[in-house]
């Protein structure tokens, strides 16, 4: 196939005239990296014999935080301002229309941040759009939560994080057919690797990888990936520099190093590491707690010495007829002190028995131990529940009352009846992430005391995580086949307890921050 330096270097050039907006960088031009030369010469460089793109669709698979959504932006700019294509469409699309929107803003500041292009476009970020009157084009983001995408007639669509997909209907409306009526449609997917063996953005890589090998020919498709093999040593600083064209440029070495050592010894933290940072496919969910992390902190817990105490309670009531969880979170009153963990379940005594057959967990013996409680009939008793609670607010001075807002309403009024000052807590990755990576940090400097209280336990030992692209963690009842309500009402209740003040008025946390892995 013939190749074309003019070609190349027209990309080249628009892109290079384009001004960063970002961090130390905000103002200087966006001169583009070797490996990002590289990528742009063969896209708009490799021509057929007629003169039009060789490259319809281009499979970019790199690690997070080496650029690729600038790089994406000023390429999605290049196709609507510059490709010489009249009444160009030009997409950024991907499972969200947050997640979308991080190609476009940014697009919308390179366009803002220059006298020219401000001039002959029109930006309008409210609707996610960006007009160039001159030849009729236009460029949107759109989404997978989009009810209708008919009429698209794309030349150039930005897939962004496709290994987030959760099918692959938005990316096959968007490139089946679309763009049919273009001389050279463009189809470029930019992507970190997933944390699951299946799906679109799965087949997606193997299709990839099979052309870098060999195994598979598409003269259209071109593929670009910068990860480590399962069998790499992640130890290895130089098998980073593999997965990271931009290290030492966009992300510092230095970076990288602390936040290996951050998460080394945390499974689920290390494998978000292989996975962002190393582009490393992840072969199976992880189990977020190590359990022998865990029991290093089978301290003992005295309940009588703790009456008085300033706690914060979570609470997490699953359904009526599975496990209710109520926990108690004990800030710590000096700096050799630790947060104490007072757990309480409930489950209905008509179905212990088949429950003890189905889950295959001894409820019946943690029921004689007294670690467990059951109330009368075949549902969770509420009303049982919060007569507990309100004597447990006689010996303790419960400061919160931690709840899901989708899960506990009815319960979150009367207890707020009782006197008690009731917080409701969303279960998303915002909410959620902050004090689950907190909770591994405790547990991994030995800062909690929970007893060894067996339902916790098997309960830790129970929870796999699940991520979002900005490597945020949540627990993951779904994928959690086993019960986890006490780690969630513990998580929970940590949130309030790390950002709350004890007796005397003070947290450690007034001296220093809270500590997020990741």
């Amino acid at each position: 196939m013939p190749y074309s330096e003019a070609h190349a270097n027209h990309a080249i050039n628009f892109i290079q005239q384009l001004r960063l907006t970002k961090g130390k960088w905000a103002g200087q031009p966006f001169i583009l990296l070797p490996w990002e030369i590289d990528l742009v010469k063969k896209l708009f460089g490799t021509l057929r014999e007629d003169g039009t793109r060789q490259y319809r669709t281009a499979y970019v698979e790199i690690g997070k935080k080496n650029g690729k959504s600038e790089l994406g932006a000023a390429i999605a700019l290049y196709m609507l301002l510059a490709d010489g294509e009249p009444n160009a469409e030009v997409y950024v699309a991907a499972c969200d229309r947050q997640q979308a929107s991080i190609i476009f803003n940014t697009s919308a500041n390179f366009v803002e941040g220059n006298k020219t292009l401000s001039k002959v476009t029109n930006t309008v970020r409210s609707t996610k759009r960006i007009v160039y009157p001159k030849t009729g084009s236009f460029y949107q983001v759109l989404s997978s939560d989009v009810k209708s995408k008919s009429g698209i007639n794309a030349s150039c669509v930005i897939l962004d994080e496709i290994w987030t997909y959760p099918n692959p209907d938005l990316a096959k409306m968007l490139t089946t057919g679309s763009g049919d009526a273009r001389t050279q449609p463009l189809f470029l997917y930019l992507t970190t690797a997933g944390n699951k063996l299946t799906g679109y953005g799965w087949d997606m890589h193997c299709k990839a990888k099979d052309i870098l090998e060999g195994k598979r020919v598409d003269p259209t498709f071109l593929s670009i990936i910068y990860g480590l093999e399962d069998e790499a040593d992640i130890e290895d600083e130089n098998n980073w520099y593999k997965a990271n064209p931009s290290l030492g440029h966009t992300i510092q070495i230095d970076r990288v190093r602390e936040h290996y050592m951050q998460v080394k010894d945390d499974p689920a933290d290390l494998a978000l590491f292989k996975q962002l940072r190393l582009n490393m496919w992840l072969k199976q969910e992880i189990k977020w707690m190590p359990m022998d992390k865990w029991d290093n902190c089978n301290f003992a817990v005295d309940p009588e010495e703790l009456k008085g105490r300033v706690c914060f309670g979570g609470l997490d009531l699953s359904s009526t007829s599975d496990i209710t969880a109520f926990v108690l979170v004990f800030p710590p009153e000096d700096e050799d002190d630790k947060y104490q963990i007072l757990p309480f379940f409930w489950l209905p005594e008509e179905t212990i028995v088949q429950r003890v057959k189905r889950d295959g967990a001894p409820y019946d013996i943690w029921n004689q131990q007294g670690l467990l409680n059951l109330t009368e009939g075949n549902v969770v008793h509420y009303g049982f529940i919060e007569k507990f609670i309100e004597k447990l607010g006689e010996k303790y001075n419960i400061r919160e009352i931690v709840y899901d807002r989708w899960g506990a309403t009815q319960m979150s009024q009367n207890l707020e009846g009782m006197g008690f000052t009731v917080v409701p807590f969303g279960q998303g990755f915002k909410d959620m992430s902050p004090p689950t990576k907190e909770l591994m940090r405790l547990i991994l400097s030995k800062r909690v005391a929970h007893g060894g209280h067996p339902v916790l336990r098997w309960m830790a030992d129970n929870i796999v995580v699940k991520t979002d692209p900005a490597g945020n963690i949540k627990v993951d009842k779904e994928k959690s086949t086993e019960k986890i309500d006490g780690i969630v009402a513990l998580i929970m209740g940590l949130a309030r307890a790390i950002v709350n003040p004890t007796d005397d008025g003070s947290s450690i946390y007034d001296e220093r921050d809270m500590i997020i892995l990741g």
